[in-house]
């Protein structure tokens, strides 16, 4: 995985701790998935767990989660929250999606991949972070992971300037015919990126031997006004939760968010 990920969040791990926050809809959609799939008292190997959100609150429904991420900043401010908020994660490992040697074949009950199959541009890592995901799976395991969706890239210009498509047109559409962002001194934005194909997703895991239990866009269909739906009061944010949890796997509904999450179960 290029080092320049790793640099990238080593220099704002608070920033993706408060991601969440911007991405409220992304967040609890998740969490409902992980809460509806994971049996109780689980072992759970978070990879690419980032500062700890997700970890955390598995661990606070009582689940065993170990955390592992490339970037040591983050790995640090995951051990400080769950430090502040009084919740005990069994492990942390500053480590890389590529390499989980550390880990017995077979020692968890669920593996999350929430980001690393983002920042992979090369097919072969790709395939190989979730070769030693469903490594360390047991039989009959979940396995959870999450991608950016390559309309995402057309999503975000609506959100935040879309009247810059006059002067980036043709750099949108290279995105997406290649699937892939590099940051340069030009184009410096995000780091490095692989925005897949909603319907590319369900053909790769089954690849790889699983079965496929949800795939369901994560923001359902409030993408473009996330920021609206994010001040309304809660028990209207609650039921949009409930639409977009209920309409995400309707494959019409996919190229309408910014992330996608898989769930699957190793055969």
């Amino acid at each position: 995985m290029s080092r320049r990920v790793e640099s990238f969040y080593d220099s704002c791990p608070q920033n993706e701790w408060i991601r969440m926050d911007r991405h409220r809809m992304e967040f609890r959609t998740t969490l409902r998935a992980m809460g509806e799939f994971i049996p109780p008292r689980s072992t759970i190997l978070d990879i690419g767990g980032g500062p700890g959100r997700y970890s955390i609150e598995l661990a606070k429904a009582g689940h065993r989660v170990t955390l592992l991420d490339l970037s040591s900043q983050n790995v640090e401010l995951a051990r400080q929250k769950a430090r502040e908020m009084g919740v005990e994660i069994a492990t942390f490992v500053h480590g890389n999606a590529l390499d989980l040697s550390r880990f017995a074949d077979s020692a968890f009950d669920a593996v999350l991949l929430m980001g690393p199959l983002y920042h992979l541009v090369e097919p072969s890592d790709r395939d190989l972070a979730i070769r030693e995901a469903l490594r360390v799976l047991a039989p009959d395991g979940l396995f959870f992971a999450s991608f950016i969706n390559r309309y995402s890239v057309y999503i975000d210009l609506l959100k935040h300037d879309p009247g810059e498509i006059t002067s980036c047109a043709k750099r949108y559409e290279e995105l997406m015919t290649t699937a892939v962002h590099i940051p340069t001194e030009q184009n410096p934005g995000f780091t490095d990126a692989y925005f897949i194909h909603p319907m590319e997703i369900e053909p790769l895991m089954s690849g790889h031997g699983l079965s496929t239990l949800r795939l369901a866009v994560a923001e359902g269909l409030i993408a473009p006004v996330e920021a609206a739906v994010n001040g309304l009061p809660e028990e209207a944010f609650d039921a949009w939760v409930d639409v977009c949890y209920r309409l995400g796997t309707d494959p019409t509904t996919w190229g309408a968010g910014e992330h996608m999450l898989y769930v699957g179960r190793k055969s």
